[in-house]
């Protein structure tokens, strides 16, 4: 049995996470601004109150931890706003990079004491965060900030394996949640790829852009 922490842990692929993490025997902690009676009634340990874009609620999540192992950390948490070049909102560009880049590089710091030797750290990003497979433009803070996160996944790659932690940076896929207005492959069929993807992780791999079915993406 593993302790998997998974941020964004209310709703969408972050509850189904949880979910599906409890149903093959592994402790799950889940990390949220606000909790949901979904995730309330799978019975784990959920902290609340956790806002990944300050750095005292992390600091006060790391608090909270202390010295609680974690053998896996999903890195799940994140916005969409949609930006056209037209109509671009950079204070929404701004939200997004707050959310999907630097959220998971800081809940990653803080916790890197609780991540021993073996440990695993996942980076959910963005097959739109590629930069050579976009071939429709539009959505620029959700892309720019795919690419920021992405490249910070790359970098824990490097920095973590002395301390042989591997690192996996994953795109779901389209999947059907209230981010994508519920179009596309069900949560569940999306997270068992997920979960397929960190179970092979390794220090060898360590590093890798994948799909969740296991295509290796480009950058």
């Amino acid at each position: 049995m593993a302790t998997y922490l998974v941020t964004g842990a209310n709703r969408g692929i972050g509850l189904e996470y949880c979910r599906q993490l409890i149903e093959r025997g592994e402790t799950a902690i889940a990390v949220c601004r606000k909790t949901s009676e979904a995730l309330d009634s799978l019975g784990i340990r959920v902290e609340t109150g956790i806002d990944i874009t300050s750095d005292d609620s992390v600091a006060d999540l790391a608090s909270r931890l202390k010295n609680t192992p974690i053998d896996v950390l999903i890195n799940n948490a994140g916005i969409l706003r949609k930006n056209t070049l037209p109509q671009l909102d950079f204070d929404a560009i701004r939200q997004q990079f707050e959310v999907n880049a630097l959220g998971a590089l800081r809940v990653t710091q803080a916790l890197l004491p609780n991540l021993g030797t073996g440990a695993k750290v996942a980076i959910m990003t963005s097959r739109m965060g590629s930069i050579e497979d976009n071939t429709s433009g539009n959505s620029y803070g959700y892309r720019m900030s795919k690419v920021a996160v992405s490249m910070a996944g790359k970098s824990l790659s490097i920095d973590l394996k002395p301390r042989q932690i591997a690192v996996a940076i994953l795109h779901p896929g389209m999947v059907s949640t209230d981010m994508t207005g519920h179009n596309g492959i069900p949560t569940q069929e999306a997270v068992q790829g997920l979960l397929a993807r960190i179970d092979q992780l390794n220090l060898e791999n360590s590093g890798t852009f994948w799909h969740a079915k296991g295509e290796v993406l480009p950058w």
